[in-house]
């Protein structure tokens, strides 16, 4: 078996009334380290694949950087362990560092509660698009499809209900800084569009996806109090087990067509 991106080629011995050792694909997890101008800014734990998304992304989403046209250079290293990002403009690592909820030590650098403005879009979509966009994120030739044990996320069209980019990580909040880092690269906007996730949403999954300008926010699973409580403050369409056959919101269903008079 050759080895493929993102995996490892490993043996599994499986037991269902006889024992059969078979050839297969292990998830790869690396230490990654993100350095600005030189400096170490932090290490995550993560896939080591997209990882100039990653960086970029992960800068974007914590507010070090505005936009793709502060970055002179992204350099990922040969070993794939650590990416380098030049700014054109001197940069001042954060002193303070939240541990977050996450997969593997999530960090921020911002308290994830503050510094968003409630939306005020009009954004209105039928509940079933979300179902069947969830189950695009991981596709045949997915890396989950292959070897089971990451996360997605991905960003919607409301309009025309196309995917617009697409990231895959063993962490949930990496798979989102990833989405955001190709549309940094890519020059694709952001706002107004919708935020899928295969993980759990805690408070700094959905400032990530505030930050990013998303009124609705979808996850196959469910979120957490805070982040409830963020998506009501913030006017965001929270919605978490997303089935073909279904959705549960919790905050502003107004978006997917719920309406009071009628319920």
């Amino acid at each position: 078996m050759m080895k493929k991106p993102g995996t490892i080629q490993s043996h599994r011995f499986t037991y269902r009334h006889k024992w059969q050792l078979s050839e297969i694909e292990i998830i790869e997890e690396k230490l990654i380290t993100i350095y600005v101008n030189g400096q170490e800014l932090i290490t995550l734990m993560g896939s080591p694949l997209n990882l100039d998304w990653l960086a970029l992304g992960f800068l974007k989403n914590e507010g070090l950087i505005t936009g793709f046209d502060e970055v002179e250079q992204v350099k990922v290293t040969p070993n794939g362990c650590s990416v380098e990002v030049w700014l054109k403009r001197d940069f001042e690592k954060p002193e303070h560092t939240i541990i977050t909820s996450g997969c593997g030590r999530g960090v921020t650098f911002e308290n994830p509660t503050v510094g968003v403005e409630p939306f005020r879009d009009t954004l209105r979509i039928e509940p079933e698009l979300l179902g069947i966009a969830i189950n695009h994120l991981q596709s045949k030739d997915s890396l989950y499809a292959r070897a089971r044990g990451v996360h997605a996320a991905g960003l919607l069209h409301p309009n025309d209900n196309q995917l617009l980019a697409v990231a895959e990580d063993i962490g949930r909040h990496n798979s989102i800084d990833k989405v955001h880092g190709a549309c940094l690269i890519e020059g694709i906007e952001t706002h107004g569009q919708i935020l899928l996730t295969t993980g759990r949403i805690s408070s700094e999954m959905l400032r990530k996806g505030a930050l990013m300008g998303c009124p609705i926010i979808a996850s196959r699973t469910s979120p957490t109090s805070l982040s409830v409580d963020m998506a009501r403050a913030w006017n965001i369409t929270l919605v978490g087990y997303v089935r073909k056959d279904g959705v549960q919101v919790y905050t502003n269903p107004e978006r997917l067509g719920y309406n009071l008079i009628d319920a």
